[in-house]
């Protein structure tokens, strides 16, 4: 259930027999041709999707992340590093305040990865009780990785693996064919504006599209990813 649908009543009566919940992060981000949200858009609904039937409550994502190398392109926003940690400090305070004891942080942007190290130092903060904090970058988890990898090895930003019907957009004519490659090591090195040179279009490699049958698939793996995450990967079961 997504938070926005509930009232505060009724996340107090969620909380005398449950204490999990789901906080999604994204980024607002150039992504070539699809949409400026869909790291935003698919960290949201994979959670929604994998929490549903367990009647788990979902945050609105967090559409902000940090993103610094991609600021030159119009649309793309990026926090700093130590704005970025403090706010999901803040979040995870008032959750573990409120008597949430089982967080899913579930991820849908790379940028966001430095953050595992804040939660790892927060779990280990002293409190009267144990909070569990799970880090989960959905896209490239094990299976779904896996589920992607039978189609493509070429997973890029920007690419086929995140063009699904509800990142595209209105208006824009997503080509058909393929992208150079762009190294990683080259990637994770430029400034922003030689991003922008190096990547006129925003994508960083690959095909630009498959069939949503294939695309279909790769989903399917990754809400089954984040439901199976909710249900057992805690500690404290």
């Amino acid at each position: 259930m997504r938070v926005f649908d509930s009232n505060w009543m009724q996340i107090a009566d969620y909380l005398q027999r449950d204490d999990r919940i789901v906080l999604p992060v994204g980024s607002t981000e150039q992504h070539g041709y699809l949409s400026l949200g869909t790291d935003a858009l698919l960290a949201e609904r994979v959670s929604v999707e994998a929490a549903e039937p367990l009647g788990v409550p979902v945050l609105p994502v967090l559409p902000f992340g940090m993103a610094p190398y991609f600021v030159e392109y119009p649309g793309s926003m990026s926090l700093r590093m130590s704005t970025y940690i403090e706010v999901i400090r803040d979040l995870l305070d008032c959750l573990a305040s409120q008597g949430f004891r089982r967080i899913a942080v579930v991820n849908g942007h790379g940028g966001n990865a430095p953050v595992a190290g804040l939660i790892r130092e927060w779990v280990c903060l002293p409190r009267a009780e144990r909070v569990e904090v799970l880090f989960h970058s959905w896209y490239n988890a094990p299976k779904t990785a896996e589920a992607a990898s039978r189609f493509d090895d070429d997973q890029f930003h920007g690419s086929w693996l995140e063009n699904f019907a509800w990142t595209r957009v209105d208006g824009a004519e997503i080509p058909g064919g393929s992208a150079p490659v762009l190294p990683r090591s080259l990637a994770d090195n430029v400034t922003a504006r030689e991003m922008r040179e190096l990547s006129p279009d925003g994508s960083l490699g690959g095909a630009y599209q498959r069939s949503d049958e294939d695309m279909q698939v790769v989903w399917d793996a990754g809400v089954a990813e984040v439901r199976e995450l909710l249900e057992k990967g805690w500690l404290d079961q």
